[in-house]
């Protein structure tokens, strides 16, 4: 007599957004979508706060400071979620991002705003990395990708109207109320954030929980539950230096980049402190593409900072050679910012071959760029530029939040933070690395045609880097 052995269909993970799971995604989303609002309102209203505050000379500043802030926390950050949990960083994060905001807002001169945009790299880079880790103990891997994808969607609404509403605020309120009317709306979503967060002490991790159970998270994580070979106390102690060494030359390099002949001094020492404190701070072998988590390092900072420095000179471009209006050319940011959106979307439906993805999403963020750099002529219709463009928001839809889920894939338990770290961090110098030496190609031989390619083609460069090792992030 024979048995028959049926087997069940695979169960499908619950929506990000089903019972256990609704209160602790709708704060994330609306603290990401405010983050996203500061973002872009702080990039669209600097100039007129520079020329207020007379000080254009620390207009670069503006912006480093916050990254090289960024840059120390999520060195801290990590260590702090790893081992007391996320908890305790993300909402100091949450706080530090909060009064970064008042500074600025209230700043007399333009050396302390300088100072709150810091506070607010703080903060920020606390509470990214606290997310990160947030996520892997709370969903399952298996909604991973709908998670990332739900927080790269968290970005299209302030890509499409934040600059109109920010324009709006700085000709009627004034430049202040961009920093300080966020934080009005921080307080009710970190509200429906602790209501997520509120109750789930825990100690379980979500793969270890039956299908259907409460998410919890760990306020606090025994040190003793530290994976072996976990680093020591002295080692994150190196680990901070070395990301006070890179934040320092980060914001030489991107300092120097703006005064053109005058600062290829500070440019060149920027790099050489990058060459040689950045290797320490990421992942043995992210530079030659060692197999596995080093490698997604460097796909993610190859990536992003290609996509990153093609945001700076696609507006410039359009509104210097081609006439265009800057409204109009806001345009074409907010389709890229659609089409990250929807290529997030499709990734986080189903599993796909990770290598697939990232090889045909690195492909077309080098592609839709070189594309798009050739709307520098004239003879070139400006929809196939616009097409060729959403092409390269596309590419590093599949790619963003691919890369994000390898990341917790690739972590062993308590190591979320660290690697969450190592990733940001790469990101951010990366994207540093390739705005600055743009941006000072850009200043050096002012606005003739033949610069734009020249910098278009250092960033093709760098996505078309990333292709042939796509393939190299399995373990």
């Amino acid at each position: 007599m024979s048995s028959a052995v049926i087997e069940s269909p695979p169960i499908s993970p619950p929506g990000v957004f089903s019972r256990p799971y609704r209160g602790l995604s709708a704060g994330i989303v609306a603290l990401v979508l405010l983050i996203a609002f500061e973002y872009l309102a702080v990039a669209t209203a600097m100039p007129v706060v520079a020329r207020a505050l007379d000080g254009l000379p620390l207009y670069g500043l503006a912006f480093s400071g916050s990254m090289a802030a960024s840059v120390i926390a999520t060195v801290a950050g990590g260590r702090w979620s790893d081992v007391r949990g996320p908890v305790a960083p993300l909402w100091t994060g949450i706080g530090g991002f909060t009064v970064g905001l008042l500074i600025a807002g209230l700043a007399p001169t333009m050396h302390v705003l300088v100072l709150g945009r810091f506070v607010q790299g703080i903060g920020g880079g606390l509470f990214s990395v606290a997310l990160y880790v947030v996520v892997a103990q709370v969903y399952p891997p298996e909604m991973h990708p709908r998670v990332f994808s739900l927080l790269a969607t968290a970005w299209v609404l302030p890509s499409i109207v934040g600059p109109a509403i920010t324009g709006t605020v700085v000709e009627h309120a004034g430049w202040r109320w961009v920093f300080l009317g966020i934080p009005l709306l921080v307080a009710p979503a970190a509200v429906v954030l602790w209501h997520g967060l509120t109750g789930r002490s825990a100690t379980d991790r979500p793969q270890d929980a039956p299908q259907g159970a409460s998410p919890q998270v760990a306020p606090q994580a025994a040190p003793q539950n530290a994976p072996h070979g976990a680093p020591s106390g002295a080692d994150f102690r190196a680990r901070l230096a070395w990301g006070g060494v890179v934040a320092v030359g980060a914001a030489l390099l991107q300092y120097g980049s703006g005064l053109g002949g005058d600062g290829y001094v500070l440019l060149a020492v920027g790099l050489a402190v990058l060459a040689v404190a950045l290797p320490r701070l990421l992942p043995r072998g992210t530079m030659r593409a060692a197999r596995g988590f080093p490698t997604v390092v460097l796909l993610r900072g190859l990536a992003a900072g290609a996509s990153f420095a093609a945001d700076v000179f696609v507006p410039l471009m359009l509104t210097g050679e081609r006439g265009l209006s800057p409204t109009f050319a806001g345009l074409f940011l907010t389709g890229s910012a659609l089409t990250w959106s929807l290529a997030s979307w499709i990734q986080g439906r189903r599993r796909y071959d990770r290598t697939r993805l990232l090889r045909v999403g690195t492909f077309l963020v080098a592609a839709g760029t070189a594309g798009t750099a050739l709307l520098v002529f004239d003879s070139v219709p400006l929809a196939a530029g616009l097409v060729a463009w959403l092409a390269t928001g596309f590419g590093i839809g599949l790619v963003y939040p691919t890369l994000s889920v390898l990341t917790l894939e690739l972590s062993a338990p308590g190591e979320e933070g660290r690697n969450s770290s190592s990733l940001q961090i790469g990101e951010s110098v990366f994207s540093v690395v390739a705005i600055a030496v743009t941006g000072a190609l850009f200043a050096a031989f002012d606005t003739a045609w033949w610069v734009y390619l020249a910098c278009f083609g250092l960033i093709v460069a760098q996505a078309a880097l990333a292709t042939p090792i796509a393939g190299r992030t399995g373990r």
